[in-house]
């Protein structure tokens, strides 16, 4: 409790500092946005937790039941969005002038919450109601070879463990068949999504969400571009080193005879298990969320209620994925999550559970609702992003009490992978960024080639000979997360910068590739202060700038892989 009243003194102070006198400010248009902010948060905040809670239910589940209450109580919430009069008296008020800095921020973010929805009703359910049979699918999907199924972890443990190039190859394309059985009804809501923004005068769906976001597509591009310059030839010398351990392990005469299917990832957005330590060794007998939770409380930010909200093992019907939400913005603060015992999904669990210490565990509740969240997408998963690193660390790891049996060998094959990961992870990004920005803009193109052109431009890969299935379909982000991708990217970036601040401003160390933290709870209060205390109550660059000393950047990002 102590924490959150020095937490809401601050948002108190931010707030104040914010403010500026302004002689043009209209009174009545201030008490008008007041009035929104109060009926919104009536209206719409009730609908907002009933979605959180259907939506969390339906895919710990499964059941049609649950996806269908899911559905309707999307629907509630779309229809008080697209409410036509609403939405004419917001943007009176959002083209007026306001002199509180705190109220005009509130109507900004309001302004975009309604925007996405002044479209044909019947096409939002429409829109809806197709997203919940993809999402369904994917739920329900189980990878087939003959007679066996697979779930999602048994696909990943084939394609990490097995040196059976055709069961690895049978598997692979197995875990493919989901896209076939989306393909229709994924070109339909692409349709669907594109019609309902040229109502809003954008030129398609992709352009639209990144604004919504305060993004241009334009400048992503741009600083992809950048990043593409910035990776291309470490990730090359990267994949190279990788491939000629695979080929090793397959009896493969070359390079240029490997496929999708040898590597570990069925994307290949991480990298193939190739190091000399058995980085999953040390998490056999480990208990995961126990060193979850004496993580992030030795460090000043506790998770055990999370924990005991969270649905963390698998179970028929239920996601195969990962994921954290936060029900009501009021501490309600859960994750999904399918523990196996291996260094994955250590690493999977810190950075969940580090979506849920920013959220309204730790935002002040004397924010405003509207603001009561994090300060956009890309920030939340940076600070997930940070806090994942940790699972490749003998040193982490042995304050813990997890034995690693060569601690040397460990950190060097860790430090090893995760320089490999940034890197592979940053070209799979430029695949999903610009593959659905194509996606939109011409969708009725060769969308399969599209994919795997953007496969082999940016990750290297063989696409394999005679294969015309619809691959691009297979990716659940396209349907449940659209034009999302790029902020993972734009999360590892300020990722690093974040974590470079707190080496230098907490720990007083410059080597921030090898900072670790464990039982420092000035690392909890540097984040509940820098990251956590202004919500969305600054723009994101801003929040960024506030951190870590500087607006967003590719330098730590480089500094950590170029080691």
């Amino acid at each position: 409790m102590a924490a959150s009243r020095t937490l809401g003194s601050l948002g108190v102070i931010m707030v104040l500092s914010l403010a500026s006198t302004n002689p043009a400010n209209s009174q009545e248009t201030t008490q008008d946005a007041r009035q929104f902010v109060a009926d919104h948060e009536k209206n719409i905040k009730p609908l907002e937790i009933e979605i959180g809670r259907a939506w969390w239910n339906a895919n710990v589940s499964g059941k049609d039941e649950d996806f269908a209450t899911k559905e309707q109580a999307e629907n509630k919430l779309n229809d008080a969005l697209a409410d036509k009069q609403q939405f004419a008296r917001l943007k009176k008020i959002h083209d007026g002038k306001l002199s509180d800095a705190v109220l005009k921020r509130e109507m900004d973010v309001l302004y975009l919450q309604y925007l996405e929805k002044q479209v044909d009703p019947s096409l939002l359910k429409r829109m809806t109601s197709k997203a919940n049979t993809i999402e369904k699918a994917f739920n329900v999907f189980r990878a087939k070879v003959s007679d066996k199924e697979y779930t999602d972890g048994e696909v990943r443990r084939v394609l990490q463990k097995s040196k059976d190039a055709a069961e690895r190859k049978q598997v692979w394309e197995a875990s493919k068949q989901v896209g076939a059985v989306v393909e229709n009804d994924l070109r339909d809501l692409v349709r669907l999504r594109n019609e309902a923004v040229t109502q809003l005068g954008y030129s398609d769906y992709h352009v639209l969400q990144l604004h919504l976001s305060e993004l241009k597509q334009a400048d992503v591009l741009k600083l992809f571009d950048e990043l593409d310059t910035l990776t291309r030839a470490p990730f090359a010398r990267a994949k190279g080193e990788i491939d000629q351990k695979l080929i090793k392990d397959y009896g493969l005469p070359q390079p240029d005879d490997l496929r999708p299917w040898h590597y570990h990832d069925p994307f290949f957005q991480e990298p193939p298990a190739v190091y000399d330590a058995d980085l999953d060794g040390p998490f056999a007998d480990a208990d995961i969320q126990r060193i979850c939770s004496e993580f992030y409380t030795g460090i000043g930010l506790p998770i055990d209620d999370v924990l005991k909200r969270s649905d963390l093992y698998e179970k028929p019907g239920k996601s195969p994925h990962a994921f954290c939400t936060d029900i009501d913005r009021a501490g309600d603060v859960r994750v999904l999550a399918n523990i196996r015992p291996t260094e994955y999904w250590m690493s999977t669990m810190l950075h969940e559970l580090g979506h849920s210490v920013y959220s309204s565990k730790n935002i002040p509740a004397s924010l405003p609702w509207t603001l009561r969240t994090d300060a956009h997408i890309m920030c939340t998963e940076g600070v997930a992003m940070m806090f994942e690193r940790f699972s490749k660390s003998a040193d982490w790891l042995k304050a813990f009490n997890v034995e690693v049996k060569d601690a040397a060998q460990f950190n060097s094959s860790g430090a090893r992978m995760r320089r490999d990961r940034l890197l592979i992870f940053s070209r799979w990004c430029q695949v999903m960024f610009r593959f659905e920005k194509e996606l939109y803009r011409e969708p009725s193109q060769d969308l399969n080639k599209l994919w795997w052109d953007l496969a082999e431009k940016y990750q290297l890969l063989k696409r394999p000979e005679g294969r015309n299935a619809p691959d691009y379909a297979s990716k659940i982000h396209i349907v449940s997360a659209p034009a999302y991708y790029h902020n993972y990217m734009l999360g590892q970036l300020f990722a690093c910068q974040l974590h470079a601040a707190i080496a230098r401003e907490v720990l007083k160390s410059n080597d921030a590739a090898n900072a670790i933290y464990t039982r420092d709870e000035r690392v909890g209060q540097f984040m509940k202060d820098k990251v956590f205390a202004p919500g969305r109550l600054k723009p994101w660059n801003e929040l960024t700038k506030f951190a870590t000393g500087a607006e967003l950047n590719p330098k730590a990002f480089a500094d950590e892989f170029s080691r």
